[in-house]
């Protein structure tokens, strides 16, 4: 007979491990990322904007195309352009 609590122990630890590498992983991505970014800066690049470029990618085209087009209806309605 199999003690089912030690197999659930073991498969816990086995999973609170796997989260830790991943969670180590990701803080050596986040910091690769910061000095991605500060290399930039040092090349005079506007970090804010490398940013928002960034995020615009992620978006599929028709999705960047309608929020710049709600973006310049809101700035038009304030009298900014």
């Amino acid at each position: 007979m199999v003690d089912t609590q030690s197999v659930a122990g073991d498969q816990l630890k086995a999973i609170i491990e796997r989260v830790e590498r991943l969670e180590e992983e990701k803080k050596a991505l986040a910091d690769d990322i910061k000095d991605v970014y500060a290399e930039a800066k040092a090349n005079g690049f506007d970090t804010k904007i490398l940013r928002k470029i960034i995020s615009l990618r992620r978006q599929d085209r028709d999705e960047r195309m309608e929020e710049e087009a709600i973006l310049e209806l809101y700035k038009q309605a304030l009298g900014m352009v």
